[in-house]
C-alpha cells in the first residue's frame, strides 16, 4: 500500500507533506496511528481543493494528505477483495486487469451484434452527489467491523479546505483519493444489477454508462425508465442536456466512437477528440511563446506519444492522416514568425534552395505566418524530411 502511494506520486495535501517524507513519518508515528485506527478514533484531515480544466468547465479534485492516502489505499485493497468479484462483467472502471480499451472493445462488439442505437446517460457531478447514507448501508451489508465503517465515513465527511476554512462534506466522494474509485463502483453496482435484471446490454466505465438497443423507440423508453431509477432509487441526478439516444458512430464514448458499417464496424477516434488534439497542438505551437523549433518539436513529440498510448487502439485512420500535414503547417508558421523580417526570410529561403526571384517575392510578401505556411516555396524550403530530421515523428504512421 505504501509503495503504491509513493509510485503514484501526487501533490501534497493540506499539511504540505510530500510522498518523499511519508516513510520517515510512519517510522516515527506508526504506533500512535495504529492505536487510533484500532480504537476507531483516527480523524483524517480535510482534502485540498484542486481544479482541473475539462471540456465545458472544470473538474473538482479533493487531494487528501499523503498519510490519509496510505490509509485509504490499505482500506481499498481489502474492500477490493470483498467486492470486486461480485461486480458486473460489463463494469470496466477502476478494476484490476480492466481498462477503457476493454470498455470500447465491448462497445464495438455490441454494435457488431446489430444494436444500432445507444442510450448515453450522463450523470451530473456524480462524485459530488453520492449519498453517504445509502453508500454506508451498502457497505454495512458485507463489512461487520464498525471501526472500518466509521473510518470510511470519516473520510467521506472530512470536508474540503477552501481559503483556510473547512467546508463540510454532506454528500459525495472526493475525486483524488485511492478509496473514491472503489466506492463509486459500489454505488453504481446497483445500476449494473438493475440493467442486468432487465436484460439490457450495457458498458460502464466509472460514471460513463451507455446502453445498447435495436431501435430509437426502445432507446427512448429505456432512457426514461433508467433515468427514473437513477434519480429515485440511487438519488443521483441525470444531466438531461448531455444524455441522449443516438447512433454509436455519432456519440462519443471515452473519446471514441465506431464506424458506420453494418458488417464490420471499427473503433474510431471521435471528431471531438481530434478537435481537442488540435487545440492542444495550437497551444504548443503558439507563435508568441518564444521557444526554439527544437523545443516545440520536443514538446509535440511528448504530447503525441502520450496521446497515442491511449488512442492507439483505433482501427480507422482516416481522421489521422490529415493531422500530419496540419501539424507541419503549424510548425512552418512558427518558423516563418521566427524569421521576423523580410531580409531574414529572403536569406533563409535562398539558403534552403529557393531561386532568388521566388525567394524575393515570397520573403517580401505581406501575408501572415499561417497563410505563408501554405505557399509552395515555403514548403520547399521546409520539407517534411527536414522536420523528420529534427525528430518530428507521428506515432500512427
Amino acid at each position: 500500500m505504501l509503495s503504491r502511494v509513493i509510485k503514484n506520486k501526487g501533490a501534497p495535501g493540506v499539511d504540505g507533506m510530500t510522498v518523499r517524507k511519508i516513510k520517515r513519518y510512519l517510522k516515527r508515528h506508526w504506533s500512535r496511528i495504529e492505536q487510533a485506527l484500532l480504537e476507531g478514533t483516527y480523524s483524517p484531515m480535510p482534502v485540498k481543493r484542486k481544479e482541473i480544466p475539462k471540456p465545458g468547465g472544470v473538474r473538482l479534485l479533493g487531494i487528501p494528505t499523503v498519510l490519509d492516502r496510505v490509509i485509504q489505499q490499505a482500506v481499498a485493497q481489502v474492500l477490493n477483495q470483498i467486492w470486486d468479484h461480485t461486480f458486473s462483467e460489463y463494469s470496466f472502471g477502476f478494476r484490476p486487469n480492466r481498462s477503457q480499451h476493454d470498455a470500447i472493445r465491448q462497445y464495438r462488439e455490441y454494435v457488431r451484434s446489430g444494436k444500432r442505437f445507444v442510450v448515453d446517460i450522463d450523470l451530473s457531478k456524480f462524485f459530488d452527489r453520492v449519498n453517504h447514507d445509502r453508500l454506508m448501508s451498502r457497505l454495512a451489508t458485507r463489512i461487520k467491523d464498525k471501526r472500518v465503517l466509521l473510518l470510511i465515513r470519516s473520510f467521506l465527511t472530512a470536508g474540503v479546505m477552501l481559503g483556510g476554512l473547512v467546508e463540510a462534506s454532506e454528500e459525495g466522494t472526493p475525486q483524488g483519493g485511492p478509496l473514491s474509485p472503489l466506492l463509486s463502483n459500489i454505488v453504481l453496482d446497483e445500476l449494473d444489477k438493475e440493467l442486468e435484471m432487465r436484460g439490457l446490454c450495457f458498458v460502464r466505465y466509472a460514471d460513463d454508462c451507455v446502453i445498447f438497443v435495436r431501435s430509437e423507440r426502445a432507446g427512448r423508453r429505456v432512457m426514461e425508465s433508467v433515468s427514473r431509477f437513477i434519480e429515485k432509487k440511487l438519488r443521483l441526478q441525470v444531466n438531461q442536456e448531455k444524455s441522449a439516444v443516438g447512433r454509436p458512430w455519432e456519440r462519443k464514448y471515452l473519446g471514441f466512437c465506431v464506424t458506420n458499417s453494418r458488417r464490420n464496424p471499427k473503433i474510431r477516434i471521435h471528431w471531438k477528440t481530434i478537435k481537442r488534439f488540435k487545440d492542444r497542438v495550437r497551444e504548443i505551437t503558439a507563435r508568441r511563446r518564444g521557444r526554439s523549433i527544437s523545443q516545440v518539436i520536443g514538446e509535440l513529440k511528448q504530447f503525441m506519444s502520450g496521446w497515442w498510448n491511449y488512442f492507439g487502439i483505433t482501427e480507422s485512420f482516416n481522421r489521422l492522416r490529415p493531422l500530419q500535414h496540419w501539424v507541419r503547417r503549424r510548425l512552418r508558421a512558427v518558423i516563418w514568425k521566427h524569421w521576423k523580417n523580410r531580409r531574414t526570410r529572403v536569406r533563409e529561403l535562398l539558403k534552403r534552395g529557393v531561386s532568388r526571384a521566388y525567394a524575393l517575392t515570397t520573403g517580401c510578401a505581406r501575408r501572415g505566418p499561417w497563410r505563408m505556411s501554405k505557399v509552395k516555396w515555403v514548403q520547399i524550403a521546409l520539407p517534411d524530411a527536414w522536420f523528420k530530421s529534427l525528430g518530428l515523428v507521428f506515432p500512427w504512421i
